[in-house]
């Protein structure tokens, strides 16, 4: 089995955070919570991903501080698995590769899940990169300036 490489320590912020939710399963259950998904029973069952594979992402995810384990809201002897401040930060990134998904990978028409704006009731606007003055920025607009380290 090849070893996984950590960027734990890499200077590069993108490195950091793939080291904690790069992967798919990581990424399908942080969205999963963010749509009331509590149970490793129900994860399991809507992924449908093997027990142990969703045992190890969810402790993964948990030891990171994405997820935190509490007492089941029903009062019985089961664990609930809750989204963290931290993990709640995740939002936007769900929502980018959701708009993405949607604007790319879908054929004209075809029909799917969509993001709604519980007081209106309408889907939510796009996601936009916006300047300090407010000015909307693309790719093209920004650089990269690393830091030195100190």
């Amino acid at each position: 089995m090849v070893k996984r490489i950590r960027f734990e320590t890499a200077d590069c912020p993108v490195a950091r955070a793939l080291d904690v939710i790069g992967d798919w399963w990581s990424l399908l259950i942080i969205r999963d919570a963010f749509d009331g998904v509590r149970r490793f029973s129900e994860f399991q069952t809507g992924l449908s991903i093997a027990k142990g594979m969703l045992a190890t992402r969810l402790r993964d995810l948990t030891e990171r501080g994405i997820l935190e384990t509490a007492p089941a809201s029903d009062g019985s002897a089961y664990k609930e698995y809750v989204l963290t401040p931290k993990g709640r930060g995740l939002f936007l990134v769900i929502v980018a590769l959701r708009q993405w998904g949607e604007g790319h990978l879908y054929p004209e028409g075809e029909p799917h899940s969509a993001l709604i704006d519980r007081e209106t009731a309408l889907p939510v606007a796009g996601l936009e990169l916006r300047a300090q003055d407010g000015r909307p920025l693309e790719w093209a607009d920004t650089e990269l300036r690393k830091t030195d380290g100190k």
